[in-house]
């Protein structure tokens, strides 16, 4: 049947986590999407050890007990950061890929029978001052209220530069031309201009909805159409226009971003997105 699970922005919530692998167990899916922001948040500089021990002493450990659990009905299991996850401590969740528990599909692509997973975690500009996986769009532009990526703090020096390179160009490197019919895409960032994408700006006591998402991954899925795009990053969006899901053109986007305590699990079928259905699971 391969059945898919999608989640995202658990941010370290043990209680999330837990409510996601009592569902693996229970309902064996095929494939399983971690969306970003999956970690703790850390402040800058030195990681704490509750940072540490969440990877560690609970992540690691709940990961590994499930595939001894399940065994050969254990899912794939893909995962990317999100702007929140610091690149030094989420290089610590390469102890997962060792122990074969998830891979971490940031700037690849796997094929998989006819279907090519890929994933890509970076966002454009936001307000806040990490800026490991901040790129501009598709120009040296910055929003209102944003902090340039030149201008924000890296856990880790960065092996791109922070000054020039945008999501559009790093997009069309990851996809080099290849196929997208039956492509399915990991974002963090939703499209721009979408039911995705809608973000509450408070200033001044005032409130603003703003469209936040990416002007180049919008372009990307229109001009490419790949199968399904799975997106994340923008929790109230969902709140304010009541839906998360959307069809552009012949792709269907999800996002499983959520705004509340509960975890938003997006559940669908590789050969029938389109009935894909979401549950707001209590943690």
């Amino acid at each position: 049947m391969n059945t898919c699970f999608f989640v995202s922005d658990l941010h370290g919530k043990m209680s999330r986590y837990e409510a996601l692998l009592k569902l693996i167990r229970k309902e064996k899916p095929d494939f399983v999407f971690l969306g970003g922001d999956l970690l703790p948040h850390a402040t800058h500089g030195q990681l704490s050890n509750g940072d540490d021990a969440f990877i560690h002493g609970f992540l690691l450990p709940k990961f590994n007990a499930l595939k001894k659990k399940m065994d050969c009905a254990y899912p794939e299991i893909f995962i990317i950061p999100g702007n929140d996850d610091q690149k030094l401590l989420f290089s610590q969740m390469e102890q997962g890929e060792t122990d074969e528990l998830w891979r971490n599909l940031h700037n690849k692509c796997i094929v998989i029978g006819k279907y090519r997973f890929c994933g890509y975690a970076c966002v454009p500009p936001t307000p806040f001052k990490n800026k490991d996986w901040d790129r501009f769009d598709i120009s040296d532009e910055t929003e209102r209220g944003c902090i340039a990526p030149a201008d924000g703090y890296f856990s880790v020096p960065p092996s791109h530069d922070p000054a020039k390179d945008t999501i559009e160009s790093e997009l069309k490197q990851l996809v080099n031309n290849d196929p997208a019919e039956y492509g399915v895409f990991l974002f963090h960032s939703p499209p721009y201009n979408t039911d995705l994408d809608l973000a509450a700006i408070h200033h001044d006591g005032r409130t603003t909805v703003v469209h936040a998402g990416s002007k180049a991954i919008r372009n990307f899925i229109e001009q490419n159409q790949p199968y399904i795009t799975l997106h994340g990053h923008i929790h109230e969006s969902a709140g304010i226009t009541g839906q998360w899901k959307q069809l552009l053109g012949r792709t269907l986007s999800f996002s499983a971003a959520h705004h509340g305590p509960e975890l938003a699990l997006i559940t669908f079928e590789l050969h029938d997105p389109a009935s894909a259905s979401r549950r707001l699971l209590k943690t």
